[in-house]
């Protein structure tokens, strides 16, 4: 049975500083670079609006990629995907579904007791998916040219 290569999504930096046998890259952009492809999700142009200082990532650097240097980050496809749904859907769908069984037992004060476990739930989740995802190879960044 052969294995299906993996795809990746990157976005393209510039080596800030060398820390051993990693690197500092700070990103040219604050999206995954597909933002103006079609089926791009437009983070990027939230995020100018939100996020005005540069993003930096500490990335491994086997090649020694010297500052200065222009490179592309990439992490593996699905990683994007599975992030942000721990980050953002796994939460608000705990939290509604805790709502509405807490409303369903006790009714408004059931509702925001429901509310709370489920904001728990959610928040349990979102540091099991961060610990999981620390140690797959997949999610991790790397940087490829």
């Amino acid at each position: 049975m052969g294995d299906k290569p993996s795809t990746m999504t990157g976005a393209w930096g510039t080596v800030a500083a060398v820390d051993g046998e990693h690197a500092l890259i700070r990103m040219d952009e604050s999206g995954c670079g597909r933002c103006r492809e079609v089926g791009g999700c437009g983070g990027n142009n939230l995020a100018k609006l939100l996020c005005s200082t540069p993003r930096t990532f500490r990335v491994p650097n086997p090649e020694r990629r010297s500052v200065g240097e222009r490179v592309q980050v990439r992490i593996g496809e699905g990683s994007l995907r599975r992030s942000a749904f721990a980050a953002y859907a796994f939460p608000w769908l705990a939290l509604l579904l805790g709502a509405l069984a807490g409303s369903a037992a006790a009714g408004e004060a059931g509702a925001i007791g429901g509310a709370m476990a489920g904001l728990l739930v959610g928040w349990l989740g979102l540091r099991r998916a961060q610990r999981r995802d620390a140690s797959d190879p997949r999610c991790q960044p790397s940087i490829t040219s």
